[in-house]
C-alpha cells in the first residue's frame, strides 16, 4: 500500500492557509486489506475508509467512466493497479488534483503548482464537462479564492459554457446545488460565486430569478449603483463583511427579487416590490429544497425591509404591525437576524457602505421593550377580547413613547 495526502489539504498548506481536514489516496490496496488492516469501510457509492486512530478518510485510488446524466452517472473503478495519477486526473481543477506522499514529495501531473503560482482555476481535463456540479464548485472556489486574486482559466469558463449549453445542468439534483450555494454564501467573497456563474452564461439556468435583477434600473437618488443586480451583490458582500451567518446571507441574496417583477411603466420605481417578491422567493426556495428556517427569513426580509427602512416614519399601529407579523414576539432571533438584512440593504449601495443605520437600532430596542412589558396586571377585571384590546393600548403607548424619544432632533 502507498498512501497520498490529496486535495484541498495540500493545496491550502501550498497557499499557506490553516489545513484542517486531510483525504488520503491509497494505492496498491483491495478493499479486504484495508479492512484486514482495521480500516473501517463507510463509503456507499465507492471505498472509503476511516483510520481507526485518526478516524480520517482514506479512499482507495479510483478512475471514473460516464454512464448516465448528472453526478450520479458514472461507474467507479477502484482496483489495485489504479496509480496515483489516474486518481487526480478525475478530480476538478488542478490546484485539487496534487498530491504528497508519506515522506512529503509532491505528484503533480497537471500543473496545479503553475496555477498556484498564478492564481488560475483550471480543469483538469475535458472530463470536467460531465459532471455538472462543477459549474457550481468552480463558482465557489472563485468566491473563495478571489481575495487571494484567482480567476477562472478561460479554457474552464469555455467548458462551463458547454456545459450550460447541453443538457447536463438539468441533471442536477436540488440538494446538491443547494449545498453547493450555501457553502458559496460563507464564503469571503460570496458574490464572486454568482458574477463567475452569470459571466459564464449559466446563471439565468441555474438561478434565473437572480439573473433577471441585472440591467434592472433603480432611482438614483437611492441607488447611485442603478442596477438592481449590482446592488444585490454589493448588498451580499456587505452581510458577508458583517459576518452575518448563512440564513441572513440567504436573505438579502432573496430581498429584491420583486424588482425583477416591477412594471417596465413605471421603472425606475419599485412600488411594491416586497409583496411582489415573495412568490419568486417561495419558487427559488421549493425548486432547490432551501431549509425551512432560510426560507422564512428571506420571505420577512423581503416582506418587511422597507417598513423597518422607514421605520421613524411609521404610525404606532404599523410599527405594531410589523412587530406582530414578522413574529417578533416568539421568534426573536430570527426578527434580528432579519434587522441586520435590513443593515446590509441599506449599506449595499454605491457610497453608503459605512452609513449609520438608527432605524434597526431603534427597532431591536423597540421590539425588546414589547416583549419585556409585563400585562399580567392588565387581566385584573378584564375578559376574553378586552384583555387583548387593552394590551394593543399599552403597546401602542409604549410605542408612541419610544418614538417620540427616538426621532432624530
Amino acid at each position: 500500500m502507498n498512501f497520498y495526502r490529496v486535495g484541498g489539504c495540500v493545496r491550502d498548506r501550498l497557499l499557506g492557509l490553516p489545513v484542517n481536514d486531510i483525504d488520503w489516496v491509497v494505492t496498491g490496496a483491495t478493499a479486504d486489506e484495508m479492512i484486514a488492516a482495521g480500516y473501517k469501510p463507510i463509503g456507499k457509492d465507492f471505498p472509503v475508509f476511516l483510520h481507526p486512530q485518526s478516524k480520517q478518510e482514506y479512499a482507495l485510488a479510483r478512475s471514473e467512466r460516464k454512464s448516465g446524466p448528472g453526478y450520479r452517472g458514472f461507474e467507479i473503478i477502484a482496483d489495485p493497479d489504479t496509480s496515483i495519477e489516474i486518481d487526480l486526473l478525475r478530480r476538478d481543477l488542478t490546484i485539487n488534483a496534487i498530491a504528497e506522499d508519506e515522506l512529503g514529495n509532491l505528484i503533480d501531473p497537471y500543473g496545479g503548482q503553475k496555477d498556484i503560482q498564478s492564481r488560475t482555476l483550471r480543469h483538469v481535463s475535458s472530463a470536467f464537462v460531465e459532471d455538472p456540479v462543477r459549474v457550481l464548485r468552480v463558482a465557489r472556489f472563485a468566491a473563495r479564492f478571489h481575495h487571494l486574486g484567482f480567476s477562472v482559466a478561460v479554457e474552464t469558463q469555455e467548458l462551463i459554457r458547454e456545459i450550460g449549453k447541453s443538457s447536463e445542468l438539468e441533471a442536477l439534483v436540488a440538494e446538491r446545488v443547494w449545498m453547493e450555494l450555501s457553502r458559496a454564501l460563507d464564503e469571503p467573497d460570496p458574490a464572486i460565486f454568482f458574477e463567475t456563474l452569470r459571466q459564464c452564461g449559466v446563471l439565468e439556468k441555474l438561478f434565473p430569478e437572480i439573473d433577471a435583477l441585472f440591467g434592472v434600473p433603480q432611482n438614483p437618488r437611492y441607488h447611485p449603483e442603478i442596477d438592481t443586480g449590482v446592488h444585490v451583490m454589493m448588498a451580499l458582500q456587505v452581510s458577508a463583511g458583517l459576518g452575518h451567518d448563512n440564513e441572513t446571507r440567504f436573505a438579502v441574496l432573496m430581498h429584491d427579487l420583486g424588482k425583477a417583477t416591477t412594471p417596465s411603466d413605471i421603472l425606475p420605481s419599485h412600488h411594491g416590490h416586497e409583496a411582489r417578491g415573495k412568490k419568486p422567493v417561495k419558487l427559488f426556495c421549493k425548486r432547490w429544497r432551501v431549509p425551512r428556517a432560510h426560507s422564512e427569513l428571506a420571505l420577512i426580509t423581503t416582506e418587511f425591509h422597507l417598513l423597518v427602512h422607514r421605520a421613524f416614519e411609521l404610525k404606532p399601529s404599523t410599527l405594531l404591525k410589523l412587530f406582530t407579523r414578522a413574529d417578533s414576539f416568539r421568534k426573536p432571533d430570527r426578527f434580528n437576524k432579519m434587522l441586520d438584512a435590513c443593515l446590509a440593504d441599506v449599506r449595499g449601495r454605491t457610497g453608503s457602505e459605512n452609513d449609520p443605520y438608527a432605524q434597526a437600532e431603534f427597532v431591536a430596542r423597540l421590539a425588546q421593550k414589547l416583549r419585556s412589558m409585563d400585562n399580567s396586571a392588565l387581566q385584573q377585571g378584564l375578559t376574553g377580547k378586552a384583555i387583548g384590546r387593552e394590551i394593543r393600548k399599552q403597546q401602542l403607548a409604549l410605542i408612541e413613547q419610544e418614538k417620540l424619544l427616538a426621532l432624530p432632533r
